[in-house]
């Protein structure tokens, strides 16, 4: 089963070439390594609404979009809005173990507003930005990608 997935990087100091983005790169790295097939696209924009919502939209065929970044509570973390915003519908199981099994890493996972949701039949999935998070976050949903994209199509649970 082929398996469409955007990973988009939500950074303004990466935009802006000040620092490589890492986390991107390592989730990208993780799926490569998972055994699944696909197919994976990669963008990287700063933390402006305008320019994550575009970017999501370009997206919005994929199976799967996995942001990392701007998922906390500075002024700048504008990714959880944008993502509720395009969505139709909520999906807080996987948030909540997002959040669950990093608090086991963190504490600060606590602040972590990552939303996840669908968005028609393309599921949004808000990473932190640190690649510790993003391993953690990244390995927690391979197992599950297949079957996500199963149902979404209609199969059975």
């Amino acid at each position: 089963m082929l398996i469409k997935i955007a990973v988009i990087t939500i950074s303004d100091r990466a935009y802006k070439g000040e620092y490589e983005d890492k986390s991107g790169k390592k989730i990208i790295e993780l799926l490569k390594d998972s055994g699944l097939d696909l197919e994976i696209t990669y963008d990287l924009v700063p933390d402006e609404k305008s320019m994550i919502k575009e970017t999501i939209l370009k997206n919005m065929y994929k199976d799967y979009i996995f942001t990392t970044g701007g998922t906390g509570i500075s002024p700048r973390d504008n990714t959880p809005d944008v993502t509720r915003e395009l969505c139709d519908m909520e999906l807080p199981g996987i948030s909540e173990m997002i959040r669950f099994e990093s608090y086991k890493e963190t504490r600060n996972a606590v602040f972590s507003r990552g939303y996840s949701g669908l968005m028609g039949k393309t599921m949004i999935i808000n990473f932190p930005g640190s690649i510790k998070a993003v391993t953690l976050c990244t390995n927690l949903m391979i197992p599950i990608l297949e079957h996500g994209k199963n149902m979404i199509e209609g199969g059975k649970h």
